[in-house]
């Protein structure tokens, strides 16, 4: 039974050691038809636990074995916050981490949960996913168990925002024909400006899913982006299928282009072909463009 795994080296966090609260078996209170793990009911609680002292012997031993962690990442097969322990383990894991960060990979069903929201708290870093800011496209989306609303998803994310100081990531999964429509990313934009999170994450399917969906390309998420606001910091997970070449740039255009909306440098390697990069620096040095750091990116902005 792997409690934990990696390590894994991550951009955005450094050498990454997991741990898995659910090794034995997906246990999860949503079945995404893009999950990477085989369809499974939707559980409302853990059936199989492992305990705290378990999970710390793991990684008390991976830590010993394994050095130069930047951050221990808490994930599960399925849904994390269900493990019934959350708050507990992370008392304990602050005991031995030194001056490690912690992570959360959530789906964010149960943040309107005080005791979950209790045990979030004491992350430095917390990730949910939010697919859909409708019912509809949750149920038929993310699958999710029957006494979960994505209002109540909604209002516990806003109040965890309120309290929660540190950085709080927001992951929208787009898959083609289902939550990629006008009216569900209207939804998202609305919601998603309220909540006013650190960083929100745009990606697709990357592995091979438990259902037939499709992935949707580079592009396509790039035009996605571009119907919401621009004031939100929105991040492009996924550049594994780009289909077209990089393109030429003028100085006007790259300025437009930027305040529609800030990119990243892996946003310039796929979209500026050599010429546009070089008016880009050029753009910096005159200070007309600048870099802004935002949870572990650097987004290039207009500066006037």
């Amino acid at each position: 039974m792997n409690i934990i795994f990696g390590p894994v080296n991550s951009r955005r966090f450094g050498k990454s050691l997991g741990i898995d609260l659910s090794p034995s078996k997906k246990q999860c209170n949503f079945d995404c038809l893009y999950c990477e793990l085989d369809p499974a009911k939707t559980i409302e609680i853990y059936e199989d636990v492992i305990s705290v002292q378990e999970i710390i012997e793991a990684l008390t031993l991976s830590l010993k074995t394994d050095q130069d962690i930047d951050a221990i990442t808490v994930t599960a097969n399925g849904e994390p916050t269900l493990y019934p322990y959350l708050s507990e383990l992370l008392d304990e894991i602050e005991k031995i981490k030194g001056s490690i960060k912690t992570l959360i990979l959530s789906n964010g069903s149960r943040i309107s949960d005080l005791k979950v929201q209790e045990a979030l708290m004491k992350f430095d870093t917390v990730k949910l996913s939010l697919d859909c800011a409708t019912n509809r496209c949750l149920k038929r989306l993310d699958r999710s168990h029957e006494n979960i609303s994505v209002e109540d998803i909604k209002q516990g994310m806003l109040s965890f925002r309120e309290k929660f100081n540190n950085p709080l990531i927001i992951e929208v999964l787009i898959v083609k024909s289902i939550n990629d429509k006008k009216e569900e990313i209207e939804a998202l934009n609305e919601f998603l400006l309220t909540l006013n999170p650190t960083r929100i994450d745009i990606g697709t399917i990357d592995r091979p899913p438990a259902y037939n969906v499709e992935a949707l390309s580079y592009e396509e998420l790039r035009a996605i982006s571009l119907q919401f606001d621009t004031s939100l910091p929105i991040y492009i997970a996924s550049r594994k299928k780009v289909t077209k070449k990089p393109s030429a740039y003028s100085n006007g255009e790259i300025l437009q282009t930027l305040k529609k909306r800030p990119l990243t440098q892996e946003d310039i390697d796929v979209l500026f072909d050599t010429e546009s990069k070089d008016r880009l620096n050029i753009l910096i040095e005159e200070q007309r463009v600048k870099a802004v750091y935002n949870a572990e990116y650097d987004f290039f902005v207009c500066s006037e």
